[in-house]
């Protein structure tokens, strides 16, 4: 094991997957200049990872126009014709102007041709929020694209999973989206130096716990954990479980997990409307309804622009505060005292 950045690691994960496969290119917008072959910048020193451009030269480091709708378009042709693209495009936001070229070819291009053509794409983007960058550069829009069927839905939060669900990512006949909270880019953990993958659709139960469930997503992962470390203090077991992919969803744990706590909180820095959190939380009122002894509550950001203002966009996202005041309320005064 090695300490990583989660930054380091996602480009770990790419050298890796070039190395081992010439099918394997990037593109997107300045990622000529990076040690990473990544806008997100390098994480390690040049002298210790070497220069992607230098490494794999301009056949497969390829800079792109400014067009998100071009150069999504780009490589959806890219894949369907043999390359299996990585694709930075930068700010989540961006996503928007390829919205088409997303909905009504990359998600639908196997299915209208018949499975004559696969799309082994992997598109990288990074959600700027909690920056203080404004209404149009903080938008957290996976759940969005989770209400489209053929794409595969991707959200890391530890640098382990950075590395190992890129490197899935990328062997994936199917394409992938993968969204960055760029607040966790910095934060490190330790990583297998040798290759490895973590396959879609496998939570990770980051804390066990007995009294309440805590699903939590992306940036909220970690304040889920200091809330369960505090929530403790108090006598309350908070069981804390990362589903790092939304599309396909580990269900069965999830279930599972609210079948023996009764109770359960869903983190999610996305709004509030028709969010992961949402889904989640109707999934398990369908499916462990008779399990629950208190309401499901949704710890998760207004339904309300960003605004530019630290002091007030600090507030919105869930925070270890929230959520703990969340699980306070669900497991009652009851819990505490037998506690």
């Amino acid at each position: 094991m090695t300490i990583m950045s989660y930054l380091g690691a996602i480009g770990a994960a790419q050298r890796e997957a070039m190395e081992a496969d010439e099918r394997v290119v990037i593109i997107g917008e300045d990622v000529e200049a990076n040690v990473y072959g990544t806008t997100g910048g390098a994480g390690k020193s040049r002298a210790e990872e070497g220069d992607f451009l230098q490494m794999f030269g301009r056949n497969r480091i390829r800079n792109t126009p400014i067009s998100e709708e071009v150069i999504v378009g780009a490589a959806a042709g890219a894949a369907m014709t043999g390359l299996r693209p990585i694709v930075d495009l930068s700010y989540s936001s961006f996503l928007y102007m390829a919205m088409d070229q997303f909905v009504n070819q990359v998600a639908k291009n196997r299915y209208m041709f018949g499975g004559q053509a696969s799309l082994p794409v992997v598109f990288r983007s990074a959600m700027f929020y909690g920056l203080n960058t404004g209404a149009h550069h903080s938008d957290r829009p996976y759940p969005m694209f989770m209400n489209v069927p053929g794409l595969k839905i991707v959200v890391p939060s530890t640098p382990y999973d950075a590395k190992g669900l890129l490197r899935a990512a990328v062997d994936s006949d199917d394409p992938v989206l993968i969204f960055e909270a760029c607040t966790l880019w910095g934060t490190k953990g330790e990583v297998p130096e040798e290759e490895y993958s973590i396959p879609f659709g496998v939570a990770n139960i980051l804390r066990p716990g007995t009294d309440v469930t805590i699903v939590a997503i992306s940036s909220a992962v970690p304040e889920a954990v200091a809330a369960a470390e505090e929530l403790a203090l108090s006598g309350i077991s908070a069981e804390v479980i990362d589903p790092r992919t939304l599309v396909p969803l580990d269900k069965e744990t999830i279930i599972s997990s609210v079948q023996r706590t009764g109770r359960l909180v869903v983190a999610d820095p996305a709004h509030r409307t028709c969010s992961a959190a949402a889904e989640i939380s109707a999934i398990v009122a369908e499916e462990a309804f008779e399990s629950l002894r208190a309401p499901i509550i949704r710890v998760t950001t207004p339904d309300t622009q960003i605004p530019f203002s630290p002091a007030l966009e600090k507030q919105l996202y869930p925070s270890r505060t929230t959520i703990a005041d969340a699980v306070r309320t669900v497991v009652g005064e009851r819990v505490m005292t037998q506690a």
